[in-house]
């Protein structure tokens, strides 16, 4: 059976994708190489409101387990930065319920969804002298499904498949720029005000920051990601995330007051931090983690991934449709999508590699000058977790900009 758009991943980007190349009068089947459906998780599952807006859902019990309005900033000194939103900014969800409610979502729209299916090559029709041949060419996606080959044909792949995508690899496509190897557990913890996520930047995480998400007053999500060169550097003996977070846990006075030990769910994976300069090839387009979208401030990716997902799916359905699957009509996906994300993920990036050289002293500066009542007011009145550049615009022009570069240099003048 042949396919217009075959899309390999079915997480959040993945089923919305398929979704909207559905919704564009494509025949689409949606591949998911697990059982189940938001399993393993591989997310903290702390999504903005943006985020779950941008997905077209609507917050439900369902889904969502907590909602929080802002976060404490601790520096490695003690002294706290709290950031209070005065509003719902985020939602701590349910993975598994969220990526479900998407995926039926998809289905509701005609799309075909076989789970147990993974891809395991992809076989790119031969050249041809004839454009109207070439422009009319099937892919033919190799799989298992429930452990047997199958030959699936398509006009086109929509790989969603996360931060290590085969389909990427099968295309002859790069992979993201880096990726930051993370850990997570869900434990007893008892949260000052389960209304707040804590974020711990400096040596505790290098090249990144460690954090705590409450899914209710007793339990969070405590995690943490960083930098694997920088990780080296910083005198452990041993240099896994596991061991950074164990010494989080035991080492963080904060923490450790607060943490009862034991764990009640444990995750690993990686955050791919800065998008491929292509991320399209003849048949093939890349999306979410695969394409590497993530917001470098914050490796949350949800957002950015559906963002562009919508643009995949509507223009792979279209290409299909026209007759014409070739690089050069699908590039109209990449230059779409960056036009809607690339700055913003150019400035993160710039801010990623600016806060990953600081020294613990240095965040300890620069904690205690943003800690005044008129900075706190600007970032409460400006803060977007999706749209960082917002707040540094603000802060730069604001009667506070002196004392704002001082403590960060010659880096603000730098990112605009």
């Amino acid at each position: 059976m042949k396919y217009d758009v075959v899309v390999v991943g079915a997480g959040p980007v993945g089923s919305t994708a398929a979704r909207y190349a559905a919704l564009n009068g494509a025949k689409v089947l949606l591949l998911e190489e697990h059982a189940f459906i938001g399993s393993p998780v591989s997310c903290t599952g702390l999504l903005s409101t943006r985020a779950v807006a941008e997905c077209e859902l609507k917050p439900s019990d369902e889904f969502v387990f907590n909602s929080v309005r802002g976060a404490f900033v601790h520096a490695p000194d003690g002294q706290c930065l709290p950031i209070d939103g005065k509003q719902t900014k985020a939602y701590v969800v349910s993975r598994k319920n969220f990526d479900r409610a998407l995926a039926i979502r998809a289905v509701e729209e005609g799309v075909e969804l076989s789970l147990r299916t993974r891809a395991v090559g992809l076989e790119m029709p031969s050249p041809k002298t004839d454009k109207e041949e070439q422009q009319n060419s099937t892919v033919k996606l190799k799989v298992l499904k429930n452990g047997k080959p199958e030959t699936i044909c398509t006009s086109t792949v929509i790989g969603a498949d996360g931060v290590k995508s085969r389909i990427a690899s099968y295309a002859g496509l790069e992979k993201p720029a880096s990726v930051l190897p993370g850990i997570q557990i869900e434990a007893p913890y008892a949260s000052d005000d389960s209304d707040f996520v804590e974020l711990f930047p400096g040596s505790v995480a290098p090249g990144f920051f460690a954090w705590t998400v409450p899914v209710n007053e007793k339990i969070s999500r405590i995690a943490l990601a960083l930098e694997p060169g920088l990780a080296w550097k910083n005198g452990h003996e041993e240099n896994s995330p596991l061991s950074y977070l164990e010494n989080f846990l035991r080492s963080n006075p904060h923490v450790k007051e607060r943490y009862s030990g034991g764990m009640l769910d444990f995750v690993v994976g990686g955050i791919p931090i800065g998008p491929q300069k292509k991320t399209v090839s003849d048949g093939v387009l890349l999306v979410g983690d695969a394409a590497g979208q993530t917001k470098p401030t914050s490796g949350g990716g949800v957002y950015t991934g559906a963002f562009a997902a919508k643009i995949a799916g509507k223009v792979a359905a279209q290409a299909a449709l026209e007759g014409d699957t070739s690089a050069k009509r699908l590039a109209e996906y990449d230059q779409l999508w960056r036009k809607g994300l690339e700055r913003e993920l150019e400035i993160g990036m710039k801010i990623h590699d600016y806060i990953g050289k600081l020294e613990d002293r240095q965040f300890n500066d620069l904690i205690g000058s943003l800690n005044t009542p008129s900075i706190l007011n600007t970032i409460t009145e400006y803060g977007d977790m999706d749209h960082p550049s917002i707040l540094l615009r603000k802060l730069m022009f604001s009667g506070n900009s002196f004392r704002l570069m001082k403590a960060f240099g010659t880096f603000l003048r730098t990112l605009f």
